[in-house]
């Protein structure tokens, strides 16, 4: 049996969040994907050649969701591995709370074929990867401590 190669990556992102009608509200997207039908996810994606994290996490956010946001506060990074074409990627993903300043969620670009506000609640059921949604527990957890008391 064959070793794989490795290799490593690294992304930024953001949780965007805003108090909506029903409570604290976050920014989802989702994507269509061959082995798993349709993934619900979060913002983010690569950063290009001398970008900063932070820089990276901007402008992928308004990107994918077409929201202008700020940083608020850093958070934590997530790390996981896949493989791609014969190579095991380890790949880490540094996340940030964000709010929105301006935009509109019309203006997401093609990578979500679809993007909505859901509660923080509601986001620990819909999304996809378990490593995410840990990460929208702890930004609940750090923005006012109560959203997912509800499992």
């Amino acid at each position: 049996m064959a070793r794989l190669r490795t290799g490593t990556a690294t992304s930024a992102g953001g949780i965007v969040h805003r108090r909506g009608p029903d409570g604290r509200e976050l920014v989802v997207g989702s994507r269509r994907r061959e082995r798993v039908g349709v993934s619900w996810s979060l913002p983010k994606g690569t950063p290009i050649e001398g970008e900063s994290l932070e820089q990276t996490a901007l402008r992928e956010v308004t990107e994918e969701t077409g929201l202008d946001v700020v940083i608020t506060a850093p958070l934590e990074s997530i790390a996981y591995s896949f493989v791609r074409d014969g190579v095991r990627i380890a790949k880490t993903v540094h996340f940030y709370l964000m709010e929105p300043i301006g935009g509109d969620l019309s203006g997401h670009d093609h990578e979500f074929e679809e993007v909505r506000w859901v509660t923080f609640a509601h986001a620990a059921s819909l999304l996809t990867f378990e490593s995410e949604r840990g990460l929208v527990e702890l930004a609940s957890q750090r923005l006012d401590g109560s959203e997912l008391r509800t499992a």
